[in-house]
Formats: structure tokens, C-alpha cells, sequence
């Protein structure tokens, strides 16, 4: 491959049925994934060549990694390059295939006789594949993984590396579900791998995720199935059957794009009693900042101006746009719950409570009268994190933010807890 004036590109450090991997000079710790217009199945049984392909199965993979990281997934991508490439971090490659089922079909019906096709996983049914194609890949068991001691970047692939990698291949599955439910699309199953970034020696989302990659069903309808499995069904390889399968993929293409788009918008009101409350309702929308919600704050009291309050509250009613609004105000909150008994949208109260009198003050949010719905949250983070919760059951993007995170903060408790028992051992 030539190289360009942005990139100098040097030796091929791996070559793959559908990808190549150089090193970028003058770049350590940086490669350009190079895709291929081969297509392959059966472990390379039968590969033809689709014209196109290559530039159709980066832009579905930049199109996903983007999507991944916008939530909080760490990944090895860094960036689009070309049609036909993009900029990933160096990592040495887990040799394991972690394929994740929502539904039962393919060779999981072969090594399960007696399942039904479309059987639902409810959890997500777990599997590992060892990267080996002189064997045809077989499956491996967890136990089978950590014998295989597996040491890659100087980073010892373990029991804690293991759960690490189980738990992220659920979270990346459901995120990848959530966002193609959008589309009316139904994600069957996925297949994707890990691999150990040579600079940081962290475990990370590598590869790449195209249409290579999983099994999607439009309407949940196996006939009408835009994955590769219409290329492996093939009886016969002919142009016309080829053009087929390169629709099926440029449909893929383009819909995945679609999935960086809010299907829902919303915002948050947070209504402070005083300006004196401005620092603790900064830290409410910095956090939803975070979770890519817009956030505005007001300044009114429901004891000093009823009439402004309300007026303020019609204000943000009548555009149609989703409110969740959030009542901070100290000493004894009216605010709350005047709003709540005044709106059918969602309030919380988040009072800033103070050392010399939060204990009292604190019952004037949590002491409501009959018929009044309002929440009461002390953290202005975890209040923030409530209103994403609301958001998230109609906006994915927000839901994926709150999943990745639930995954970030399991792995850090982990890799702390591995970290202290290897200080006391």
C-alpha cells in the first residue's frame, strides 16, 4: 500500500482474510487498519472478491467504534483515515472469538440439538471460540482459557482478565441491541475480540465490528437477514448473487450511521431557589453534560414568587420538548413541591443541604402531602444520573452512556480489588 501525505505508512506487521495491519512510522503505539474486498466464509472455504467491500465494511466499523466510544467503551480506534482504512491503537491480539447470543441460531443450534431456532437468551448466552483455522476454531471453555496462560503485551491473561472481558462483551452487545432496536432491526448474535494495547497494557475493544461481524434480522425477520449469512447460504456464487450480498451490506452501512443519531431529544431544568445555590446546580449540569443532555438553570422561588415559578414552569411545558426538572432549594423546599403538584413532568429535589441545619431541612423535601410524585436526591451527580435514567427509556444514546458506565465502574472496582490482593499477597 502506497503511503499518503498524512500518513507514513511502513512494514506489514499482520495480514488477516479480510484485513491488513501496518505499522505507522514515526507513530509508535499507532497502526492503520487496511480493509480488503475479500469476503470469506466457512474459514476461508469459499472467498470471492466484492468489489467495494472494503470501503463498505470501514465505514460500517468506524461507524460502530465511533458509537462505542461516544458511550465510554474503551476501544482500540482512534480515527477514520481513508475510504478504505482507519488509525487504531498497537494492540497484541487476545486469540478468542467472544460471541454473544440474544437468540438461538447458526452452529449454536448444531452443537445444541434439540434447541428451536429463535429460542430467546435471557441473560445473553456466552460463548469463546479459539483462533485457530488449521481446527476450525474450536470452542473453548473458561478453564480452557486460563490454562492456556496467555501472555500478551506484557500483560498476564487471567481469571480478573477474563471476567473483564465477559462482562464488556455484554455490555458492547447490549449497547450495539439498544441502538439497531432503533432502526427496527433485531442484533441475533456478535462476535468480537480483545486485545491488549502495547502502550497502556490495557485490555480494549480491538479489531473491527462491520457486517462481517453479527447476524441482523429487519422486523426480527430471519428472511429478510442483511448479514453475511446471506453470502454463506449462497448455493451458487454469481454476480448477480454477489450484487445482492453487496446491497445487503451497503444497507448495513448506511443504517449504522443512523444509530449516532438521537432518536429523542430532552432536556433538564434545574430551578434554584437563590443564586447562593449556583455552585451545587453547576455540578447537576456538568453531569448531564456528561450524558450528552442539555441543562438550564433558572432562578425562582416558590415561596417569594409563585406566580414566576409557574409562569417559568409553562415556559418549558409548551415547547413539547421532554423536562425532567430539578428543584434545589434549601432551608424549608417549597419548590419541589409546588412544581410537582403543578406539572405532569417528572421532578426531583435536590436540596443543598447545609452542616448546621440539613438534618431538619432535609424533611421539607422528603415529607411530600398526598398526591405529589417528586423525588428526593441528595448528590447533585446521582440527580443528574436519575434524569439520564428517565431520558435513557426513549433516547439510546443516553441509555448507552448509562450502560457503559455501570461497565467502567465494575472494572475499576475489579482491577482494584486485583490490585490489592496482589499488594497483600
Amino acid at each position: 500500500m502506497a503511503s499518503t501525505p498524512e500518513l507514513d505508512i511502513g512494514q506489514k506487521l499482520n495480514e488477516g482474510k479480510t484485513k491488513e495491519i501496518f505499522e505507522l512510522v514515526g507513530q509508535p503505539g499507532l497502526v492503520l487498519v487496511q480493509s480488503k474486498d475479500q469476503i470469506t466464509a466457512g474459514n476461508a472455504v469459499r472467498k470471492d472478491q466484492m468489489e467495494g467491500k472494503a470501503a463498505i465494511a470501514n465505514r460500517t466499523t468506524s461507524c460502530v467504534f465511533k458509537l462505542l466510544q461516544e458511550a465510554g467503551i474503551k476501544t482500540a480506534f482512534v480515527k477514520q483515515h481513508s475510504d478504505t482504512a482507519f488509525v487504531a491503537a498497537h494492540c497484541d491480539m487476545i486469540p478468542i472469538e467472544w460471541v454473544c447470543r440474544r437468540v438461538a441460531t447458526g452452529s449454536f443450534l448444531k452443537r445444541n440439538p434439540g434447541v428451536k431456532e429463535g429460542y430467546r437468551f435471557s441473560p445473553l448466552k456466552m460463548e469463546m471460540f479459539f483462533k485457530d483455522d488449521a481446527n476450525n476454531d474450536p470452542q473453548w471453555s473458561e478453564e480452557q482459557l486460563l490454562e492456556a496462560k496467555f501472555s500478551l503485551a506484557g500483560l498476564d491473561i487471567g481469571q480478573c482478565e477474563v471476567d473483564v472481558m465477559n462482562r464488556s462483551t455484554v455490555a458492547i452487545f447490549e449497547i450495539l441491541e439498544k441502538s439497531w432496536a432503533t432502526q427496527n432491526c433485531t442484533l441475533v448474535d456478535m462476535k468480537i475480540e480483545f486485545g491488549v494495547n502495547v502502550k497502556t497494557r490495557e485490555i480494549v475493544l480491538a479489531d473491527v465490528i462491520d457486517n462481517d461481524s453479527w447476524r441482523l434480522w429487519p422486523a426480527g425477520d430471519r428472511s429478510q437477514q442483511k448479514d453475511k449469512q446471506v453470502y454463506r447460504d449462497l448455493k451458487e456464487v454469481t454476480p448477480e448473487a454477489m450484487q445482492m450480498v453487496k446491497r445487503n451490506f451497503e444497507w448495513v452501512s448506511e443504517r449504522v450511521k443512523l444509530l449516532l443519531e438521537r432518536q429523542a431529544g430532552g432536556r433538564v431544568v434545574v430551578l434554584m431557589g437563590s443564586t447562593s445555590d449556583l455552585a451545587h446546580c453547576e455540578k447537576i449540569k456538568k453531569a448531564c453534560t456528561a450524558y450528552g443532555i442539555p441543562c438550564i438553570l433558572r432562578v425562582t422561588s416558590a415561596h417569594k414568587g409563585p406566580d414566576e415559578t409557574l409562569r417559568i414552569k409553562a415556559e418549558y411545558e409548551g415547547d413539547g420538548v421532554p423536562t425532567v426538572f430539578v428543584a434545589v432549594a434549601g432551608r424549608s423546599n417549597g419548590l419541589g413541591p409546588v412544581m410537582s403538584g403543578n406539572t405532569a413532568y417528572p421532578v426531583i429535589n435536590c436540596p443543598p443541604l447545609t452542616p448546621d441545619w440539613g438534618a431538619q431541612d432535609v424533611w421539607s423535601s422528603l415529607r411530600m402531602p398526598s398526591g405529589l410524585g417528586c423525588s428526593t436526591i441528595l448528590s447533585p451527580e446521582a440527580a443528574a444520573q436519575f434524569a439520564a435514567q428517565i431520558f435513557g427509556l426513549t433516547d439510546h444514546l443516553v441509555w448507552c452512556k448509562l450502560r457503559a458506565s455501570m461497565l467502567n465502574t465494575w472494572v475499576a472496582l475489579k482491577l482494584a480489588d486485583q490490585k490489592l490482593q496482589a499488594c497483600s499477597i
